[in-house]
């Protein structure tokens, strides 16, 4: 079959969507004198704004007589589930590596997903027209996680290719030649990446990708496995389980032609395509021919790791800029949310009040945050939470470990490792790197997620509780603590529910009952008054307030009793006291309250006051 289906995958920033630029360009896909825009890939305003890859696309290009389907993923850990899901699509990788700095955490994720698979890599050291790159350290990087990713000896037999995708050329030395362009990339594809492997029987495929078209409606990508398939054909679809969800007939079938889908009367095993005219059919779904009783497995999704609340906004500011404003609208949006992106985990809480959405990552979530915003939602966000399992062979708690990588300066190491020891932060490497350059492996279980650089998640492992005292005071009352509190939440109780307002405001105080109740005798003045139980809040209510400007507050004492004068002015030195956390003085709560000074009357001499 002269058909190609290869994926390109990386970390972050080194150089997926100019590579793929580059053989559009090289392909003749595009005209002499057409205007192309730079990361032709990057199609989504986002992408665009921050320079990143978010979503996982397919285009395709014409190398000769072969077709190639290239597929562009995200770098950023936060979205590895875009990675995960697309590699049964395809039959080989290009595992892109910067020649400066080497191997980082998403290239060893997406590159173990890969060989788990069992795909054959093809290894590109990119940038190597860098003043420092290193070329031959990077490929011994490469080797080496190869082996500790237990590769077999199939796949550590790679290829090698040098080059730099913002020049246009790649070959097989570092050193050139730079006048083939692209040429090498192409016969290296076509040579070593095998036809894609048709199976025998009726149409089956599985969803990858999931779009909403105005005028088709729902659109999903995938590779054809066996069969073929026609328009206005009857096909089914199957959940993972078997189970029928929905009957129907096929209105278009689409084909990937360089950027531009194309229209096809048929579409043979193999091939990359999008069909269109189902209503119900989503990502990890087997659509298939009505005959098809078996549906096809899909590749396992790495669990989350923060979950974020998404509550109705009702702060002052609420319907002031956005239109969708109710819990049902924002219910909706994060369920269709849900269908598409395999990575996210939408979870409607028990009192119907907010959605508990868990994600890989603070930026996935602001992604999402920031989309929905664009849309005309205004709603409120909690702050981040680790997500914790519980191991069903011993019943402990885990939580997610990370492996964060730093490139530094020698001389500034040692800052570097005592900030991340403060973190909780375990060394497990430290190596030079080049140019006088030291590169510090972490492994880290922190409990508030951060944006930390070169970061990704490694795996589980046991929780350790880094502030007992809470679960101490709940055994001591006769409570269960529950699960363990992460740090954030203990030390600030306060702040630990605070909610802020996607649209205009700031951080507000939430019922936080968890955290009040484990401090009642203790700490009980760090709390916000919010969060106190209503028969204490009158007391806090009144003793912050002026003695004078008491009148009238629901059950607060009344300071302008005829029948005891020193009443307010005790109540006010008594909430001085406590701001200081000072004994009140028994003999100051019966002092007097001193007399004002008295002004003649008209008539009774001078002006002068009398003390």
């Amino acid at each position: 079959m002269n058909l190609r289906n290869v994926a390109i995958i990386a970390h972050v920033d080194h150089g997926k969507t100019t590579l793929v630029d580059r053989l559009l360009q090289q392909s003749g896909t595009f005209r002499e004198n057409q205007k192309v825009t730079e990361r032709a890939m990057d199609s989504n305003d986002l992408e665009r704004e921050r320079g990143i890859t978010i979503l996982a696309k397919a285009a395709s290009v014409q190398w000769k007589d072969i077709r190639v389907n290239i597929v562009d993923t995200p770098g950023h850990a936060d979205f590895g589930g875009e990675v995960e899901r697309i590699l049964n699509m395809v039959d080989g990788a290009l595992v892109l590596v910067d020649a400066a700095e080497g191997p980082l955490p998403q290239t060893k994720f997406v590159v173990s997903k890969a060989l788990k698979i069992g795909l054959k890599p093809i290894v590109v050291i990119n940038k190597v027209d860098r003043p420092d790159a290193r070329p031959t350290e990077v490929i011994n990087e490469v080797f080496d996680l190869f082996a500790a990713l237990d590769a077999s000896e199939e796949q550590l037999d790679f290829p090698i290719l040098y080059g730099s995708a913002k020049q246009g050329w790649m070959a097989e030395s570092p050193e050139g030649p730079k006048d083939l362009g692209m040429q090498p990339l192409f016969d290296l594809i076509v040579r070593h990446v095998e036809p894609p492997k048709v199976e025998e029987g009726p149409f089956r495929m599985i969803g990858t990708i999931l779009e909403a078209n105005p005028y088709l409606g729902r659109i999903i990508t995938g590779r054809i496995s066996s069969g073929s398939i026609k328009p206005n054909q009857q096909v089914k679809v199957l959940s993972a389980d078997g189970k029928l969800i929905e009957s129907g007939r096929l209105t278009k079938i689409l084909a990937f032609r360089g950027l531009e889908r194309t229209p096809l009367e048929e579409a043979e095993a193999g091939d990359i395509v999008a069909i269109a005219g189902l209503t119900k059919g989503t990502v990890a779904d087997t659509f298939c021919d009505p005959t098809v009783e078996t549906p096809l497995p899909a590749q396992p999704i790495d669990p989350p790791t923060v979950s974020m609340s998404f509550i109705v906004n009702n702060s002052p500011l609420a319907g002031t800029e956005g239109d969708k404003v109710t819990s049902r609208m924002i219910r909706d949006r994060l369920m269709r949310e849900a269908e598409g992106n395999v990575a996210l985990r939408v979870v409607e809480a028990a009192d119907k009040d907010s959605m508990e959405v868990s994600g890989r990552g603070e930026l996935q979530l602001a992604i999402l945050i920031e989309t929905m915003r664009r849309e005309g939602f205004e709603l409120s966000v909690s702050r981040p939470r680790v997500v914790l399992q519980k191991d069903e062979a011993t019943g402990a708690w885990q939580e997610p470990i990370e492996e964060v990588v730093i490139d530094v300066d020698e001389e500034h190491s040692g800052v570097v490792v005592q900030k991340m020891s403060e973190r909780k932060a375990e060394m497990i490497e430290m190596r030079p790197s080049g140019g006088n350059r030291l590169r510090l492996v972490f492994l880290r279980a922190d409990p508030r997620p951060d944006r930390l650089p070169g970061r990704t998640a490694h795996r589980h492992a046991r929780h350790r509780d880094h502030e007992p005292h809470l679960p101490r005071l709940c055994r001591l009352q006769g409570r269960d603590p529950g699960p363990p509190q992460r740090r954030a939440d203990l030390q600030r109780p306060g702040r630990s529910g605070g909610l802020c307002d996607v649209q205009a405001g700031g951080p507000r105080p939430d019922d936080d009952r968890a955290g009040l109740e484990g401090l009642q005798g203790h700490d009980r003045r760090r709390a916000h008054p919010r969060q106190r139980p209503r028969d204490q809040r009158a007391e806090g209510q009144a003793a912050h307030q002026h003695p004078h400007h008491l009148e009238g507050r629901g059950g607060a004492p009344d300071a302008a009793d005829p029948d005891d004068p020193g009443k307010g002015a005790r109540l006010y030195r008594r909430r001085r006291a406590r701001r200081g956390d000072a004994e009140v003085d028994p003999a100051a709560q019966k002092a007097p309250r001193p007399e004002r000074p008295q002004a003649r009357r008209k008539g009774q001499g001078s002006c002068s006051l009398k003390r």
